[in-house]
């Protein structure tokens, strides 16, 4: 194991590699942290079954998380990766089975978390001896019937699942075949509840809503327990996906683990230059990347690599370990391996135990080991280019370390805005807030399919406004109206049952809005590639398009939309293809609005708006160089998105100047280059993807006669993402100016205000006048 000075001279050695060219834009050292410990008094039985596991005490965390599920509190526990979260729920959920039979239900995001959880808890139940009453069983959508039926037959105290299958099997058939769990169904416990956001998380936020009104029904009132990494919100966000109230939960989110030093490095690859100035373009994370996970396996330092494509990972794995062959080290390139999801979980499995065992020197990842399945600690983590967030930054961070022993971490940055961003002010990534999580179970596309779900499941009535919101009545109506619900009167008031075709169910999928997909299939066999949305398929299974899957790269031949299928052949072309598209906005109501501090002349609003999107064409760029070969038209329908939007307009003395100093062409790229980085900056705040947020800039809009500058969500209905945004727009304005001011570049980059979601092709784009605006908003 590495010592603190070895892990600083490795740092050292980096330095001095041929390939060094000054990107080491911050180093420093995070120190040490001694445990505390806490005293709980346990069931002897498990608290001998800890001790053989070498937990003679638990982390006052640990501590205070399980005194408040004792004392009848909903529990958030918000700490680092590693820090025996577990401990939390497994002890309350054990001592309830062994006193008097009460079952926990505990929720992952991947069956993988699912699988690790069981084999943990279920050999700690093995050693409490027989006479115990609690069995550990996990139920997912991988098993078969009989697996299935045998679990339902078991009856286990502690049933571990995902939302899922919460979703599609337990609800529908609760009175049939869950009687017995939710009966007596005392915790649930919703782990990784971080990852419940966006459209998941507000399908989850419903589902376990719909959960709650199952178990009223059969007189249980479960208290929760939710992990989460560190997030600006827990305790909001725990609310909001379990539909309890903030004030019922009790917050524990100071770490008391101990963990070793740990050496951070922010690593820059080189930027290029052109004829003498600063192009804003770098060279390759990817490249950087494998050379810092060669050199560091090459130094026995045990290290796991994220990256964010599944292709990426299995590529770069197979040529760092002909690297390390090519330099001797034949040992070592049998030593590494790629992980990613689309593993088979026995594989998924040996890599796990391997990595644990330190029989695998090197791996790359994609985020699907950020979550909590147990991999020990490792010397070493490569960031392959920021992932999106701090938090998952921290998260993946957190696999480096070994108990007391130093670990070392390197983010590689990317061309992108956020990369940049934290390349030049450090002290943002390292002592910046954490982002908010957020999710919208309010979302009227998402309720519809939810209220007729939860009819399905035991009959509705009026006061289930108090789980589906304000708009539950009108839902009722129209699902009434057209036929989905039967009214009953009964002697307690109205009820509404399930009265439509088939499973409702079965028609929604919890991981996405859109209800109409395209089949993408291979002309040679026409066996199915891939499925997408219709705006996806729109997007990326256009004529003519190229499309990666699994190694593999296709030409879309032809896009049916009358039978939803697209013909793919497979190609070898240097170049990938990129959308053009005109877009509109429609304000269709103005929900709410607010001054700006420094120009309370100009408000900001939050509104409901149309957007229409026409993909007029495509552009074939080159591969290596992002030059544009060629550009061909489209003829597609256009598509129409219902969501939430903040928008703004720019003050006319505020655009006169602009228009004297740099003409129409640099106040339309002003404007434009603003709503670019603005959007890129979201995730700064919110835990998001910029692929999530869209906009419009334009120099006329008719509902404000204006200039404005649209910000909206990308999904139906909204998950909650712009009004978060408006809640914070000024300090997203002032960030933004900065962002884009602080960049070398002439005239606009990748790391600043370019986009490669642009239907514009980036054009027209201009620096200046966009930070004379955005400072001309902020700065009074």
């Amino acid at each position: 194991m590495p010592d603190t000075d070895s892990v600083a001279e490795v740092v050292d050695w980096l330095r001095e590699r041929p390939y060094y060219e000054g990107q080491i834009a911050d180093h420093r050292r995070l120190p040490a942290r001694d445990p505390e410990f806490a005293d709980v008094d346990l069931e002897p039985r498990l608290d001998s079954a800890l001790q053989s596991r070498g937990i003679g005490r638990l982390y006052r965390h640990q501590a205070e998380a399980i005194e408040a599920v004792r004392e009848g509190r909903n529990v958030v526990l918000a700490t680092e990766t590693a820090s025996g979260k577990s401990l939390a729920y497994t002890v309350p959920a054990f001592e309830r089975a062994m006193d008097h039979g009460g079952r926990t239900l505990y929720l992952g995001p991947q069956n993988a978390l699912v699988a690790d959880q069981e084999e943990t808890l279920d050999s700690l139940a093995r050693d409490l001896g027989f006479g115990s009453r609690v069995s550990v069983a996990q139920y997912t959508g991988r098993q078969s019937k009989t697996e299935k039926r045998e679990v339902r037959d078991r009856a286990p105290t502690v049933l571990l699942s995902n939302p899922d299958m919460v979703h599609y099997a337990l609800l529908p058939h609760a009175h049939r075949l869950w009687e017995w769990f939710f009966a007596s169904l005392e915790t649930v416990v919703v782990d990784e509840v971080h990852t419940y956001r966006g459209v998941f998380g507000s399908h989850v936020a419903l589902t376990l809503r719909r959960l709650q009104r199952v178990c009223e029904r059969f007189g249980s009132d479960p208290q929760y327990v939710c992990c989460s990494a560190t997030i600006g919100n827990p305790v909001e966000h725990a609310a909001r996906v379990t539909g309890r109230s903030e004030s019922s939960f009790t917050l524990v989110d100071e770490d008391t683990s101990g963990r070793g030093p740990r050496h951070w490095v922010l690593w820059n690859p080189p930027e290029y230059r052109d004829a003498d100035a600063r192009s804003g373009r770098r060279r390759s994370s990817h490249t950087e990347t494998k050379r810092l996970f060669v050199d560091l396996v090459s130094k026995d330092l045990q290290t796991l690599t994220f990256t964010r494509a599944r292709q990426a990972a299995e590529r770069y794995a197979t040529e760092s370990s002909t690297e390390l062959r090519e330099r001797g080290h034949h040992d070592l390139s049998r030593g590494v391996r790629a992980y990613q999801a689309a593993l088979r979980n026995e594989e998924r499995r040996e890599i796990e135990d391997a990595l644990h065992a330190g029989d695998l020197r090197g791996v790359w990842s994609t985020n699907a080991l950020e979550l909590g399945v147990d991999v020990g600690g490792l010397d070493a983590v490569v960031l392959d280019s920021y992932p999106g967030t701090r938090m998952s930054a921290w998260q993946q961070a957190g696999r480096a370390g070994r108990g007391e022993d130093p670990a070392l971490v390197v983010l590689v940055g990317g061309e992108d805005q956020l990369d940049q961003y934290f390349m030049r002010n450090p002290g943002e990534f390292f002592d910046g807030d954490p982002e908010d999580a957020v999710s919208d179970p309010e979302n009227d596309e998402l309720l519809p399919d939810h209220v007729a779900s939860a009819a399905a499941e035991n009959w509705l009535q009026t006061a289930d406004e108090d789980y589906f919101g304000a708009t539950f009545p009108d839902v009722v109506a129209d699902l009434e109206s057209a036929g989905e619900l039967a009214r009953r009167a009964t002697d307690d008031g109205t009820r509404w049952t399930f009265a439509g075709d088939g499973s409702p169910q079965h028609r929604m999928s919890l991981r996405s809005i859109d209800s109409r997909e395209v089949d993408l299939l291979d002309a040679r066999t026409n066996d199915v590639v891939a499925s997408l949305s219709l705006s996806d398929a729109m997007r990326d299974a256009h004529p003519g398009a190229v499309y990666h899957q699994q190694g593999q790269s296709y030409e879309v031949a032809d896009l049916d939309l009358d039978r939803d299928v697209a013909k793919l052949q497979p190609t070898w072309a240097d170049y990938y293809t990129k959308t053009l598209h005109e877009k509109e906005v429609v304000v269709e109501d103005d929900v709410t609005e607010k001054a700006l501090s420094a120009r309370p002349d100009t408000a900001v609003r939050f509104a409901d708006v149309t957007v229409s999107i026409e993909i007029t064409g495509f552009e074939r760029r080159d591969a290596a160089s992002g030059e544009t070969l060629g550009r061909e038209a489209l003829d597609l329908p256009k598509t129409h998105l219902r969501t939430k939007a903040l928008y703004f307009t720019v003050p006319p003395d505020v655009e006169r100047d602009l228009l004297g100093e740099h003409d129409q062409w640099g106040f339309d790229g002003g404007i434009h280059a603003a709503e670019h980085g603005m959007i890129s900056l979201f995730p700064l705040h919110l835990l998001c993807d910029r692929g999530d947020i869209g906009g419009l800039s334009t120099p006329y809009h008719p509902h404000t006669e204006r200039s404005t500058i649209f910000i909206y969500d990308g999904y139906p209905g909204g998950v909650g993402l712009t009004r978060a945004g408006y809640g914070r727009v000024e300090e997203l304005m002032a960030r933004t100016a900065t962002l884009i001011d602080d960049c070398d570049c002439a005239d606009g980059c990748p790391s600043c205000v370019q986009s490669p979601q642009c239907g514009n092709a980036n054009e027209p784009l201009a620096k200046a006048p966009a930070v004379t605006l955005l400072r001309a908003l902020t700065e009074e």
